[in-house]
């Protein structure tokens, strides 16, 4: 906690919540679950859900989530609470939890960080901020991905001199992320790569001697194929399914082969409370162009004409995040009649042109029309363009024509 707010790191998902606090070890865990008595106003949460009993005679939810990131209209039970409804509840409690625990009402920066970030999950996420009473500029959402770069690159350096691998077993399958840091250019990069593993490993296999056995050799099977020909400095493991170690003997000894293995169960909290406190640092500590889930994997740019020099104008660079990589421009147009922007992606040398033509605006002498051009995101692979005429002063009035554009990155 700072002397001035809280500064908090959220890892939502649909078992347990967790929260972080920078300058605090405690780690705050709820689980995913929301109910009141039918006829109080009063939200109970996590475990004093089960504690009052509200299953016998309440409102008692569970996996809302999906609906709130689906905006699904119908109720998530028989009594009429959407799944937006629930979330904004459920978010404000356990906010109000740590808030008393810490005994101050400010909120410096907020941080979620869940599975995957996407336009529907940030629309959602922004309606939490707002009935949160928190401003959009101290409200953030990233991917587990993002999450785990900033755990990792938190660590000594050492741990990350190679590759980092995490495994992440839990409810919902296996997941693997891998990070790489590629140095030699001005600033250096990281990036972290994530797929879900589709070999029928589940959590329930663990409740049997068998079960735990055949378990064994599906992570042995999956790390000779992940980790092979591969330089790793250190194997990380999160999720329910390694709280205990003991039934993967074979898997722990592949992994354990010249490596450090370390086992973090909150790492995704930790990651997103470090971001948050990032926010809120003088200087960065993490000076690195970062390419993961819900970050940019290009560069846009245009070239204009500044001062009389022609300039490369950078609408969007490799590694922001995409809600947030928002532009407004303004120009007067030079004998153009097609606004022309370049990409290049992080991972290829070719540099390719979007090009929009500027149709269904008057016609005007040359340097008479101005436009403004809005850039944004709605997802990380796609830029959203709309180009707006405004005209030239009073001689040339504004037609308030707009060009709308969406293109792949």
């Amino acid at each position: 906690m700072s002397v001035n707010g809280l500064v908090i790191g959220l890892d939502l998902c649909d078992s347990y919540t967790q929260v972080a606090c920078g300058g605090n070890e405690k780690i705050w865990m709820f689980p995913t679950v929301i109910g009141k008595k039918k006829e109080e106003d009063g939200w109970r949460i996590g475990q004093d859900v089960y504690l009052e009993k509200l299953s016998d005679d309440g409102i008692v939810a569970r996996g809302f989530l999906s609906y709130a990131w689906k905006k699904d209209p119908a109720a998530v039970n028989e009594f009429g609470f959407t799944g937006q409804e629930l979330l904004q509840h459920f978010l404000k409690q356990v906010i109000a939890k740590v808030k008393q625990e810490q005994n101050t009402e400010r909120i410096l920066q907020l941080v979620v960080t869940l599975p995957e970030v996407n336009s529907q999950i940030m629309d959602c996420l922004l309606y939490c901020a707002d009935y949160l009473d928190v401003p959009r500029n101290r409200f953030h959402v990233i991917s587990y991905s993002e999450s785990f770069l900033y755990y990792i690159l938190s660590q000594k350096k050492e741990v990350w001199t190679n590759q980092v691998a995490l495994f992440d077993f839990s409810k919902a399958g296996l997941w693997y992320y891998e990070m790489r840091v590629q140095r030699g250019g001005r600033q250096a990069m990281v990036t972290a790569d994530c797929q879900q593993i589709e070999n029928g490993l589940t959590l329930d296999l663990l409740d049997t001697f068998s079960g735990m056995k055949q378990a064994d050799r599906m992570l042995y099977i999956c790390g000779e194929r992940m980790l092979s020909k591969k330089l790793f400095s250190a194997i990380l493991l999160t999720g329910k399914g390694f709280e205990k170690t003991d039934w993967s003997s074979g898997f722990m000894k592949l992994i354990g082969k010249r490596r450090k293995v370390y086992a973090e169960s909150h790492l995704y909290v930790k990651g997103a409370a470090l971001k948050a406190a990032d926010f809120v640092a003088e200087e960065t500590a993490f000076p690195y162009i970062m390419i993961c889930e819900g970050r940019l994997k290009a560069t846009v740019s245009m070239e204009v004409l500044h001062d009389e020099r022609l300039t490369q104008l950078v609408v969007a660079a490799s590694g922001d995040s995409w809600y947030e990589a928002k532009s407004i421009m303004e120009f007067i147009l030079d004998q153009q009649n097609e606004l022309v922007l370049q990409v290049q992606p992080v991972d290829a040398k070719g540099i390719r042109q979007i090009k929009i033509p500027l149709e269904g605006f008057p016609p005007r002498p040359n340097r008479t029309t101005r436009i403004r051009v809005r850039v944004a995101f709605s997802d990380e692979k796609t830029m959203v363009i709309a180009i707006q005429d405004k005209g030239f002063g009073e001689l040339f009035p504004a037609s308030d024509a707009i060009i709308r554009k969406e293109t792949e990155i």
